[in-house]
């Protein structure tokens, strides 16, 4: 069976109409989650929060995307074992 694990963060954006944080370290990191509907749940309770801030912005990473387990690992992922 396949994990669907989803990230979702935000944080201060420079301009809204971009995805540029204005401070990296202060990226709000909410949680990972183990399906779509929670990570939702849980980005709109964020973006809910912060409404008022029109430079805040909070994402969902789909981490499921990010890696196919069927594909070979690249030389940089080799180099810790």
């Amino acid at each position: 069976m396949t994990q669907r694990l989803h990230l979702v963060f935000g944080g201060e954006l420079v301009d809204p109409q971009t995805n540029v944080f204005r401070d990296v370290n202060q990226i709000h990191i909410v949680g990972m989650f183990p399906n779509y509907e929670s990570a939702f749940a849980a980005w709109k309770a964020e973006a809910q929060r912060t409404v008022d801030n029109a430079h805040m912005r909070y994402f969902i990473a789909h981490l499921h995307r990010l890696r196919d387990e069927a594909k070979a690992g690249s030389a940089t992922e080799e180099l810790g074992d």
